[in-house]
């Protein structure tokens, strides 16, 4: 699922105290927004991804980083920890996934002018850096290697030489907005469905 922080219309009280003391840190009302509206977002899509009526509400989603504490680190859900779920956030988007096994998911807005040069040597691998050319192929790729690295298959200080293969796994990507590149990397088959509307 993937939409304007605007879309997600669930209630604040959904998220825990952590979360809500995460995003009370936020300095511009915007970020702060966002950040709040994808963590709703993925409870709206995993209980989608879990059926039989599963209640949103009723999902607690967790995250515990050895070094950072609680609040960062993968996000699983209390309630289904064998559900993959995964969730990101620009400003002016959210999107999230669920689904069997591990699922990564990002969303990055396309900088504007010519190919970040030092970006690009940075994070791309000698193969994919001879391919591209400007900054929407360049987001194109770092959304997919930063979706892995939410799978847990990938690091920050390996960027440069791995991320490129992705035999085995589904890729999803789509375009939101004109300068908004997302992608979500599955164990299974992905779609796309709308946010749900709540009564």
């Amino acid at each position: 699922m993937g939409g304007h922080p605007d879309e997600v219309r669930a209630p604040e009280h959904w998220l825990t105290e952590v979360e809500r003391e995460r995003a009370a840190r936020f300095r511009f009302e915007a970020d702060r927004a966002t950040f709040v509206a994808a963590h709703l977002l993925v409870r709206l899509c995993a209980a989608a991804a879990l059926g039989d009526g599963t209640d949103p509400a009723g999902l607690t989603l967790l995250q515990v980083c050895e070094v950072h504490g609680p609040g960062h680190g993968r996000p699983y859900l209390e309630q289904a920890p064998e559900l993959g779920v995964s969730l990101s956030h620009t400003r002016g988007y959210v999107c999230a996934a669920a689904g069997p096994g591990r699922v990564g998911a990002d969303a990055e807005h396309v900088p504007p002018g010519p190919l970040d040069e030092a970006l690009a040597d940075r994070v791309l691998t000698p193969r994919e850096r001879a391919l591209v050319t400007g900054n929407d192929e360049l987001m194109r790729h770092w959304t997919r290697k930063e979706a892995l690295i939410k799978r847990g298959e990938l690091s920050l200080d390996r960027l440069g030489s791995g991320g490129d293969d992705l035999s085995g796994r589904h890729l999803l990507e789509w375009t939101a907005a004109p300068d908004i590149r997302v992608a979500v990397v599955t164990d299974s088959p992905a779609r796309r469905v709308p946010i749900p509307l709540l009564g």
